[in-house]
């Protein structure tokens, strides 16, 4: 068994505020650091990852558009998504990054069997799916064997900007939320469901919930 995770509950922050929140903490933990879990809602934000290409884009509008360090293409964050970011020491786990990919998606997909929505993951485009239409979407960036970014899931958000781009990189893929597929939660409640979850998937011993004015 692991040590306890520790989550952060962040409130709706600006997406550039937390990944540079994200960036530090990952420089600066060592081989004693506990690995942290944060949930936050981000502003309307759309990021594309470090290979993305803009071509993926068709018409971001008012939204803004932030460059980062994590894998996969562009995708959008906005109140109502459930993003999860990972500060795992992979390493330390003993895990992979398929491990950490798979596991995440496990999580996901069991979160949503709770409530009897059949999901799946798709190997080689990493996401959690209902009918082919995507529910999560997973980008993570490992540095000295540490992960940070991670989840988004949709729970009950205004859908219309994920039009103005090839969500992940695929044209015509449809996307789709929680409160659509007949789930009428809190989004809190979706959130500690989600944590119990990828705490028993990756073997932590406990969870230990702290709030978090400040970020860093």
């Amino acid at each position: 068994m692991n040590s306890r995770l520790v989550v952060r509950e962040m409130g709706r922050r600006p997406y550039t505020e937390v990944f540079e929140a994200m960036k530090a903490f990952t420089d600066a933990r060592d081989e004693s650091t506990g690995d942290e879990l944060w949930l936050v809602q981000h502003d309307p934000v759309f990021t594309l990852g470090q290979a993305g290409k803009r071509e993926h884009l068709l018409a971001p509008g008012d939204i803004p558009v932030v460059q980062c360090d994590r894998g996969g293409q562009v995708t959008y964050h906005g109140p109502g998504q459930l993003v999860g970011y990972l500060m795992f020491d992979i390493r330390r786990l003993g895990i992979s990054v398929r491990d950490l990919v798979s596991g995440i998606e496990e999580a996901i997909v069991a979160l949503l069997g709770g409530w009897h929505i059949e999901a799946a993951a798709q190997r080689e485009a990493p996401g959690v799916y209902v009918d082919g239409r995507k529910v999560a979407s997973l980008g993570l960036r490992i540095r000295r064997g540490r992960s940070y970014h991670g989840l988004a899931l949709n729970v009950d958000m205004d859908l219309e900007p994920f039009t103005r781009i090839n969500p992940c990189g695929y044209e015509g893929l449809e996307v789709t939320q929680l409160a659509d597929l007949g789930v009428d939660e809190d989004l809190s409640l979706v959130a500690s469901r989600l944590v119990n979850h990828l705490a028993g998937r990756f073997g932590y011993d406990g969870v230990l919930w702290q709030e978090m004015n400040e970020t860093g």
